[in-house]
């Protein structure tokens, strides 16, 4: 893999990202015109009903697949981080920083680390603002 900076650091997995999303996306609209279809036509509607829930239930469960593996990562991330931060500087990140930040912080280089965490808690900066601020990348090609 090439050297990750702020311009190379979005991992995108076609599997995940494009070919499940499109075959949600198409499965659910063909289960709400199939119910269109079968509602006016008066027939089938027990069928056409339970292939939208079944289509629903899959367009959610494909939602939270992915929010649920953010979560599991962004924890591991703040614990990974606030455990570096105590070996580098002998105490815990700055409680003022929230998650989106220290999800940011993990692209720092240990040299710059702890001054860029101090500035991020005391002026609010936003994850992508940490991001472009540091300059010396620290890659994280574990995260998708």
């Amino acid at each position: 893999m090439s050297e990750q900076s702020y311009a190379t650091h979005r991992q995108w997995v076609p599997g995940y990202h494009f070919v499940l999303f499109l075959i949600t996306v198409v499965t659910w609209c063909g289960s709400v015109y199939n119910l269109y279809r079968t509602w006016a036509r008066g027939y089938d509607r027990g069928e056409a009903i339970l292939l939208f829930l079944l289509a629903t239930c899959m367009a959610i469960a494909v939602f939270y697949l992915r929010i649920f593996a953010l979560k599991a990562q962004d924890r591991a991330i703040r614990a990974e981080e606030n455990f570096r931060h105590h070996l580098l500087y002998g105490e815990p990140l700055p409680s003022a920083l929230k998650m989106r930040q220290i999800v940011g912080l993990r692209f720092a280089a240990d040299e710059e680390f702890g001054a860029l965490a101090k500035k991020a808690a005391e002026e609010g900066l936003s994850e992508n603002a940490i991001k472009k601020s540091v300059k010396n990348w620290r890659s994280d090609t574990y995260r998708v």
